[in-house]
């Protein structure tokens, strides 16, 4: 009798693996679908990219080494308003250079992804959102409408931050870095875009911050207690980062850099808070109505 109850408990046991081996069989192919449809945007928009690259490297890519770039003929104006001396940008003295046989086409290539990236952002938001929906419960999911539209506002403003205003005050300070008359900078177009792209996508990934904070906050692992507490350590982190993202010794590219990542932690405290505190009165109600 024993044995049979055995044998009957077995049975049971090897349904529910399998049971759970085809529930992660099923995530897994919901996941490639996403991945299947992410990959087929970015191809999409790199050919878009490809297509128009006439525009895209002239006026987005050179942009920041262009003299009459909008960052400088702003800054310009600037300097001539407030009678400061040395904000024109007169000069960016240095010279592009290719050294590989098959550099500008793998420049083209390169460059049209990552403006891919950037410019289908918002729908690899949206194939992110569509994976973990079906997860969260109904209260999760009001709580969490318009991620995508948030995130991809958080990531457009960081963007366009990191574009005008870190990429051009970069270029500008260290190529105008110079230890001696016979050194010519030569810089290569790899490096060259891979800093423009480092500076510009960086940007809009630390913008996303608030997001990060509300989803940590939704989850419990971060609280505005711990955050404000932490303040001190956050403006050493935030300098620190600053100070990687934007490959420069100048103070004033580091502080126009770290403050609004201050103005995001702030932003961030303030997210932290109004979680806690509509967590705290679903609690109350929750209790109240037992």
């Amino acid at each position: 009798m024993s044995r049979n109850i055995k044998l009957i408990q077995a049975i049971k046991d090897k349904g529910k693996n399998i049971e759970a081996e085809m529930s992660f069989f099923d995530h897994l192919e919901v996941l490639r679908w996403h991945i299947i449809r992410s990959v087929i945007a970015i191809i999409v928009f790199a050919i878009i990219a490809f297509t128009f690259y006439d525009f895209v490297f002239e006026e987005v890519i050179m942009g920041p080494k262009n003299l009459d770039f909008w960052t400088y003929r702003m800054m310009c104006k600037v300097g001539h308003a407030f009678n400061l001396e040395g904000f024109c940008v007169e000069k960016i003295p240095f010279n592009l250079i290719n050294t590989d046989l098959g550099g500008q086409f793998m420049l083209q290539i390169n460059s049209s992804l990552l403006m891919a990236i950037a410019m289908g952002f918002p729908y690899l938001l949206f194939e992110v959102w569509l994976f973990i929906k079906p997860a969260l419960t109904d209260v999760e999911r009001k709580s969490a409408q318009g991620f995508v539209l948030y995130a991809t506002l958080l990531f457009l403003v960081g963007a366009l931050f990191g574009y005008y205003i870190v990429v051009p005050l970069s270029v500008n300070f260290l190529a105008n870095v110079s230890l001696s008359d016979e050194i010519v900078n030569q810089i290569t177009i790899d490096n060259y875009l891979s800093t423009i792209a480092t500076l510009t996508l960086g940007c809009g990934i630390i913008f996303l911050l608030p997001i990060l904070i509300f989803i940590l906050s939704k989850l419990g692992i971060m609280t505005p207690q711990f955050m404000r507490a932490s303040r001190r350590y956050a403006i050493v982190i935030i300098l620190t980062i600053a100070a990687i993202i934007t490959p420069t010794a100048d103070i004033i590219t580091l502080l126009t850099v770290s403050a609004p990542m201050f103005l995001l932690y702030e932003l961030s405290i303030m997210v932290s808070a109004n979680v806690k505190k509509k967590k705290d009165i679903a609690e109350q109600e929750f209790y109240n109505t037992k």
